[in-house]
């Protein structure tokens, strides 16, 4: 002992017995190690305050949607699922006009259904006013190759146009260009759902055999389809993050898949065997095949209220498809129509 102590050894022991004796849950806050991050710029941090906004918006009037049937007794969903679904069976050519001198690749209602925007592998992206898409309101050019697809902003008077030349360009409605950005894709036959905080990939959904072409949420906010060169679309649930549904949708592959926007009560798919089919929501048996286009149908695109579907085609033409059966069913009805929010 004594040479312990003279040599100080005593003092370390005895300390060292102290330490290994401490509380575990005594930790130095020296030690503790906080993640890494790096501050983004200000300007991702406003978009994903738009994106928030938008997304609170939306979530809360399915809420209150729900909750209003839920305490009204004379909510009826299945007469109004029926209804919606009667409307779609009805769905006639209405006017069909050419939009282009070469063949169409995408079409996008704007959010309040006024206009309608259409691109073409002339790389030229045109609006034109409805109903009856005679009067061009813009002609929007600057892409190098074929325009691929076009879609409207749900929040504001712009859109999104892409290309083969690798690029996504931002519009507004008077044909000013806001903005252009690097772009790339995958034919790689996965769904991937992006988390748009991190930009990362959060669910990857295998099923599909052939390149996946095109996707699309549901209202619920939580079923995804899809639609590809299998010729098949898929009903996908985030949540049990699985396939729920296989659709034999088409005789060639599907180009384009689009839910009815309100409450999902239909999808509808497009198709390069020139037809449209309409599905049922609810067990996704066929409503309605629309047929019309004389070649390969490459998008389509249904307005807020239901009301309207348009298509676009290799043949070059727009076509718009509307409710035969609206005067009948309103008289009817005494005037009673979807629920719908916009």
């Amino acid at each position: 002992m004594a040479r312990l102590d003279i040599g100080g050894q005593l003092d370390k022991l005895l300390q060292a017995y102290e330490d290994d004796a401490a509380p575990k849950d005594e930790v130095d806050e020296e030690e503790l190690q906080y993640p890494f991050f790096t501050e983004g710029p200000k300007e991702l941090r406003e978009a994903r305050i738009e994106i928030a906004k938008f997304s609170i918006k939306r979530a809360a009037v399915r809420i209150q949607r729900a909750k209003r049937r839920r305490d009204d007794p004379d909510e009826d969903v299945e007469a109004e699922t029926k209804w919606a679904l009667k409307q779609a069976k009805g769905l006639a050519l209405d006017c069909s006009n050419f939009g282009d001198d070469r063949p169409l690749t995408g079409c996008s209602f704007s959010r309040d259904g006024k206009i309608l925007a259409t691109c073409s592998l002339s790389g030229v992206t045109k609006l034109w006013e409805m109903p009856q898409v005679t009067n061009k309101i813009a002609v929007l050019k600057d892409h190098k190759e074929r325009a691929t697809d076009v879609v409207f902003s749900p929040v504001d008077d712009c859109l999104a146009t892409a290309s083969a030349d690798r690029t996504a360009k931002l519009w507004k409605t008077d044909g000013t260009l806001l903005q252009t950005f690097e772009a790339s894709s995958g034919l790689d036959s996965l769904a991937r759902v992006w988390d748009l905080r991190t930009g990362r990939s959060i669910l990857v959904f295998q099923g599909h055999i052939k390149p996946v072409l095109a996707v699309t949420f549901s209202p619920n906010g939580y079923h995804l389809a899809s639609g590809g060169e299998d010729n098949q679309c898929r009903i996908w649930d985030l949540r049990m993050r699985k396939s729920l549904y296989i659709i034999p949708a088409h005789a060639n592959l599907v180009s384009q898949v689009k839910y009815e926007p309100q409450e999902g009560y239909f999808l509808a798919t497009a198709s390069y065997d020139m037809k449209v089919n309409i599905w049922s929501g609810r067990d996704f048996s066929l409503v309605k095949s629309l047929a019309g286009h004389e070649s390969k149908v490459a998008s389509l695109d249904i307005t807020a209220d239901s009301s309207c579907i348009a298509t676009v085609s290799h043949d070059r033409t727009i076509k718009l498809w509307t409710s035969s059966s609206n005067e009948e069913e309103e008289e009817d009805q005494g005037g009673e129509t979807m629920d719908v929010d916009l």
